[in-house]
């Protein structure tokens, strides 16, 4: 049996969809941090079947729009003093910034390198989110 001790103070980021776990390393820029970050992929789950979760020990600006960008099932457990004093519930985000990138070569924000590159949600079933400067499509 896996056994991962608790954390004193930190986050635990739960009910992440099995598989990916990875993306939100990636986008939360966790390999920069100085604190010790334990990833478990594919844990039994009697809710989801399977689900990731990422405990990070340590404070941290948790920027929970790119969380519920990724998966907005996920839950964030705020731990200090080795307890969840809060829990976050994700929803999709109304806007993203400097998360994904515009692929349309035309766009301004892909000719001027310092324009923060901005989505806004048009559409909640699909999940898709267009750029505020030319409405290129991101699903």
């Amino acid at each position: 049996m896996l056994s991962i001790s608790g954390i004193d103070e930190g986050y635990v980021i739960d009910h992440i969809q099995a598989g990916k776990s990875m993306d939100i390393y990636k986008y939360l820029k966790l390999d920069k941090l100085d604190c010790q970050v334990a990833i478990i992929k594919n844990a039994s789950s009697s809710k989801m079947g399977k689900k990731d979760i990422i405990k990070i020990q340590g404070k941290m600006d948790l920027n929970l729009d790119i969380l519920g960008f990724v998966d907005d099932n996920i839950t964030v457990n705020i731990i200090e003093g080795g307890k969840i004093v809060k829990k976050e519930n994700l929803t999709l985000p109304q806007t993203v910034t400097n998360v994904i990138r515009c692929k349309n070569p035309r766009c301004i924000s892909s000719i001027e390198q310092e324009l923060p590159q901005i989505f806004k949600l048009t559409d909640k079933n699909t999940r898709t989110y267009r750029c505020v400067y030319c409405e290129e499509k991101f699903h």
